[in-house]
């Protein structure tokens, strides 16, 4: 066990502890702006889903029951523009973290085959890389790598941590590249619904990879659009050759998502009201956040789609966490998704309307 957690880094998130108790000591109480896990309820007729299917006594199967398969299907075509999706083009995942840890791993990397992936990105696509024992870098635009032996591209669009977006030109480029070079491509769009300054769009939609699937992997999440990060909720959608291995992996493997969670996404990708709520409010705190963090000092940058805002004052990120923290707020440092973040901070739209008012009211 030793010689494969020595691959790891240290997680990033208890260097924060001390900060966190900082802020706990605010008479007001911490506003917790930090991971980004949602807070508001989980929508009714989700819940429903959830308790109608309680009573599932036998196995659920790895690739999902058919009712959950079309719901993914029907909504990758009505929310994505995707044409042409079958069954064989989506697989459900057990929350998108573990499949981008145990990715490289399942495609079979390892010493000598390199990963890729934005210069300022989620910490997870270097550990998946890390426990292939893969080689990782990070790039500014993917079409300046070196294609040998790059066997996997992550792209993030929506990104986390700085909100950016790929236009649809710059996704059908990296498409168009990668597959000259035979280079698999993985994008995360785990934020798409969630764009407020850009349209993100897709690159399973027609324009970007001109109406085929070869060589591109789509990755959603149910967590923040849903508010379902505890139900653990995902799935894949796109290139056949490349998800019917995987099924078989994790079949072997036993990585399925329980049959009441199945049912509980089936209920939520069918229903797009839920959705645009929840959006309007995280609409409301982020103008509520940006407007306090730029009247403190601070400067926005992208932060056009996602839940996150990109913030700095040009001075060390831990420097800005400790100065939020004097005043019960905290956030994430920005060099936990890169050195190039060593001067921002990752500040969370998840939170009650009543803490993000007192944050603001603090700033």
């Amino acid at each position: 066990m030793s010689a494969l957690s020595d691959r790891l880094p240290a997680f990033p998130w208890d260097k924060l502890e001390p900060y966190k108790k900082t802020a706990a000591a605010h008479p007001g109480g911490i506003v917790d702006l930090s991971v980004g896990t949602p807070v508001d309820p989980v929508p009714g007729l989700i819940q429903k889903a959830l308790v109608a299917a309680a009573d599932s006594p036998g196995y659920p199967t790895v690739w999902g029951t058919p009712e959950l398969r079309d719901a993914i299907t029907g909504w990758v075509e009505r929310r994505l523009g995707a044409r042409d999706v079958t069954h064989r083009h989506v697989l459900p995942v057990v929350g998108s973290k573990e499949l981008v840890a145990w990715l490289p791993t399942h495609l079979g990397l390892g010493p000598g085959d390199r990963v890729a992936y934005p210069r300022l990105a989620y910490p997870t696509y270097e550990v998946g890389a890390r426990l292939a024992r893969a080689e990782y870098e990070v790039y500014d635009d993917p079409t300046t790598l070196d294609p040998a032996n790059l066997k996997l591209l992550w792209l993030n669009s929506p990104s986390n941590p700085t909100g950016k977006v790929l236009s649809k030109e710059e996704l059908t480029r990296i498409v168009a590249w990668a597959r000259e070079h035979g280079v698999l491509v993985f994008s995360d769009e785990c934020y798409l619904e969630l764009g407020w300054e850009a349209d993100p769009v897709s690159v399973l939609h027609p324009d970007v990879c001109e109406g085929s699937y070869e060589g591109i992997v789509a990755v959603h999440s149910l967590s923040k659009r849903s508010n379902l990060a505890g139900y653990r909720a995902a799935f894949l959608a796109g290139d056949p050759a490349v998800l019917g291995p995987l099924l078989e992996i994790r079949k072997h493997g036993g990585m399925m998502t329980s049959a009441p969670t199945q049912a509980a996404v089936v209920a939520a990708l069918g229903d797009d009201t839920h959705v645009r709520e929840q959006r309007e409010r995280y609409a409301a705190r982020r103008s509520i956040l940006r407007d306090a963090l730029l009247g403190h000092g601070f400067r926005i940058e992208h932060s056009e789609a996602s839940l996150y805002l990109w913030a700095s004052r040009d001075e060390s990120c831990w420097d800005s966490v400790a100065h939020l923290a004097d005043r019960g707020i905290l956030v994430a440092p920005g060099d936990f998704y890169g050195t190039a973040g060593e001067k921002f901070v990752r500040v969370a739209l998840t939170a009650t309307d009543e803490r993000i008012t007192a944050a603001a009211q603090r700033l």
